[in-house]
């Protein structure tokens, strides 16, 4: 059984009948908010055990956002893990030639002049998306 993110998530939505797209799309508005629903009923639960735990909980409630996350990502046919992948170049070009990190004061890692911003939009189109302005359907069901 693969461990995958993407992989169990694709496989609880196939099993329990769940939009599952293979191509970057847009979709109805009501799917959209609800999934953004989900998402931040998540991350509400990830704050509110994040200070003061139990770890165990805090682990849950973390899986549990990452889970809807890629739920979300399929419901809009986006491989979220090579979304992931250009995110990670662009925040790996934070760091200076010189090794250098600049932080702000509560220690957040901050774009320097090497920064590379992430090409999403590229990413996406690699996986099949055409933008609306360029033709592309916005609604999956026309």
């Amino acid at each position: 059984m693969s461990t995958s993110p993407a992989d169990l998530v694709r496989e609880f939505h196939r099993t329990f009948g769940l939009d599952a797209r293979s191509t970057p799309t847009e979709v109805d508005p009501e799917l959209a908010a609800h999934r953004g629903e989900l998402l931040a009923e998540e991350a509400a639960e990830v704050a509110e055990v994040a200070v003061e735990g139990p770890l165990d909980r805090l682990a849950h409630e973390l899986a549990d956002v990452v889970y809807v996350a890629y739920g979300t990502a399929l419901v809009h046919g986006i491989d979220l893990d090579q979304v992931i992948a250009e995110i990670h170049r662009a925040n790996m070009s934070k760091l200076g030639p010189d090794g250098q990190v600049a932080r702000r004061a509560d220690g957040k890692v901050l774009k320097g002049e090497h920064y590379r911003a992430p090409d999403v939009s590229s990413v996406l189109r690699h996986q099949g998306w055409i933008p609306a302005a360029q033709g592309g359907a916005s609604d999956p069901t026309a």
